[in-house]
């Protein structure tokens, strides 16, 4: 392969894809001499969780790169390591464990591999900024078999083969870990969208349309495109789906996207209507694509540079998660994808969500953001009842910011893209401050801190009703039947679990907890789908004498249900509606 011509060069390849690990070989031009600390990143930026990367290094070792003579290595901390005194060339060879079939780490065996440089490259301490070559190399067999795999990646390419593998350049560790690979026997296709190339690549057993995807993806990509004033902020666009039996997930960086979701969620050569998994896949892309603007150009102050090696905290994940979500399934519609009955449906699914659970009574939006680290990202039974997202309700809050804005004669588009002229283009982070909320005033054209203090740092229900009015709509939440509060699960044997028991309901009442395993009602053995027979059968004052088993240990419990709303609301027009509020409607929803 090429010559190294950096100051930093990486050789990565699948040294066993039978046990899952790469081998990596870092060679350092000019290590500090004072001896060089080099480390892995504890986090991956868009994901806000400490993951410990290094904890997946088996080994490490280093040598001279001239001599091969041996170079000490001494461990820092549980991600960092200090290389002794060297004068030359020194080269650093280890092996990561790549099992974590996510989009966030890495995994490698028989039939593909994928990574995040956060996993497999090493920061070179002091050297961050400097440039580093990259040589991709595939395995030579894999069971004896011979191996026809290819390479997907947005790294800029020096000298590739025609399979995607060779050398590669980063400018610097930052852009370095924001390409993620793609390696194996892939199906892709390519389109283009706004001028720009755009490639979808999909790992997995599939039988999907891969063309219908790249045609209804295209006019969502440029109907973004086009909202951030027409011009493409990349060359070049890549798509990395691994497409499994059960999974769903995305990670946004500033050229590419990698995704997860359901085989079965891809459409099937032929298939009429798009299905519901589809339209949820299809808004997933939508908003990683966004985020190609709004976090990752357009970014927050706090989430800026390096190191990854400790939590960065920032209240402002409502904008930069919450806005996005607001835009993912907006931009199906303003792209054709969906119709507005189809829309709405998709809006009501959204606030369903936002809407369950009692957490918005207890943790601010700013709260959600700033606690991320360790609430919304480790989550546990007792979530539905403590923790705010920040990305449904934080797209609640833009959508009424959109309203709003739009009663005043601007909109959230205007904002945003007043975002990207004076933060994205310019690189130029966003404050930790009240400057987003200070633009929107400027748009409005008036004091919006009641609006904001409320909406981000209160408590509370949010003005929907208000919000809806005005442009036309009325929110309605139909009745199901029966219930008493909680949300039950199937166990390993069938049996019924609950999952969550909501504050303030009938079964929290009574002393039922997350985790009981439901066995008979009134007397009559139960499992999961003998409960919701169940429960059909039910009317609101019925009273319910319940055995469960908490742990090993059989308990009693009478239970009096009451009327139980539907998991998500109705959107309807409100006909009686002034003209300017449906007006205002066909704006929003058109984007003008």
């Amino acid at each position: 392969m090429s010559d190294v011509t950096e100051a930093i060069h990486y050789r990565l390849w699948p040294a066993d894809p039978g046990a899952h690990r790469f081998r990596v070989l870092c060679t350092l031009a000019a290590p500090a001499t004072e001896g060089q600390v080099v480390s892995l990143p504890d986090w991956i930026p868009g994901s806000y969780m400490i993951r410990d990367f290094a904890r997946h290094v088996l080994w490490l070792r280093a040598h001279d790169a001239g001599s091969g003579q041996p170079v000490g290595v001494e461990l820092l901390d549980k991600s960092a390591w200090r290389l002794a005194p060297a004068a030359g060339p020194v080269a650093i060879e280890y092996e990561v464990y790549a099992w974590d079939l996510s989009v966030r780490g890495a995994h490698l065996d028989d039939s593909h591999g994928f990574f995040n440089g956060t996993s497999v490259f090493l920061r070179v301490h002091g050297q961050e900024h400097a440039a580093c070559t990259v040589e991709l190399c595939p395995p030579d067999t894999i069971s004896g078999r011979g191996l026809d795999w290819r390479l997907a990646t947005t790294l800029p390419g020096l000298a590739l083969d025609a399979r995607g593998f060779g050398l590669y350049r980063a400018q610097g560790y930052e852009a370095l870990i924001d390409h993620p690979v793609e390696m194996g026997d892939f199906q892709s296709v390519d389109f283009m969208a706004a001028g720009v190339s755009h490639r979808l690549v999909v790992t997995g057993r599939i039988d999907a349309d891969l063309a219908r995807v790249a045609a209804d993806l295209a006019p969502v990509c440029a109907a973004q495109v086009a909202m951030f004033g027409g011009r493409a902020p990349f060359s070049r666009y890549l798509f990395l789906v691994m497409a499994v039996g059960e999974g769903y997930g995305g990670l946004e960086h500033r050229d590419s996207t990698a995704l997860i979701c359901r085989r079965d969620d891809l459409p099937a050569p032929g298939q009429g209507a798009p299905s519901p998994g589809y339209l949820e896949f299809l808004g997933l892309c939508s908003h990683e694509y966004f985020h190609a603007w709004n976090v990752k150009r357009i970014r927050p102050a706090a989430f800026a540079g390096l190191p990854l090696r400790s939590e960065a905290y920032s209240r402002l994940l409502w904008a930069f998660e919450g806005i996005t979500s607001y835009y993912d399934d907006l931009m199906l519609l303003r792209a054709g994808r969906v119709d507005v009955p189809g829309y709405l449906h998709l809006l009501e699914k959204t606030l369903g969500r936002a809407l369950c659970g009692r957490g918005h009574a207890l943790q601010t939006l700013e709260d959600a953001s700033f606690h991320t680290w360790t609430r919304y990202y480790k989550q546990d039974e007792n979530a539905p009842n403590a923790i705010t997202s920040y990305y449904t309700r934080g797209a609640l809050v833009a959508l009424l910011l959109d309203w709003r804005l739009r009663v005043a004669g601007s909109s959230l588009d205007v904002l945003m893209r007043l975002l990207w002229s004076r933060h994205g283009e310019p690189d130029k982070p966003v404050s930790e401050g009240r400057e987003i909320e200070g633009l929107a005033a400027e748009l409005a054209g008036e004091s919006l801190d009641a609006f904001f203090n409320a909406a981000l740092r209160g408590i509370g229900e949010l003005p929907l009703a208000q919000g809806l009015a005005s442009v036309g709509l009325r929110l309605l939440w139909p009745e199901t039947g029966a219930g008493m509060g909680v949300s039950v699960s199937s166990g390993a044997l069938g049996e019924a679990v609950l999952r969550y028991v909501y504050d303030e309901g009938p079964a929290a009442r009574a002393g039922l907890s997350a985790g009981d395993a439901l066995i008979a009602v009134n007397g009559v053995r139960v499992d999961a789908r003998g409960w919701e027979a169940r429960l059909k059968r039910c009317r609101p004052g019925d009273a319910l004498h319940l055995h469960v088993f908490r742990r090993d240990e059989l308990r009693e419990y009478q239970v009096t249900l009451v009327a139980q709303q539907a998991e998500q609301p109705v959107l309807e027009i409100d006909e009686q509606a002034p003209a300017e509020c449906h007006a205002r409607r066909r704006a929003w929803l058109a984007g003008a």
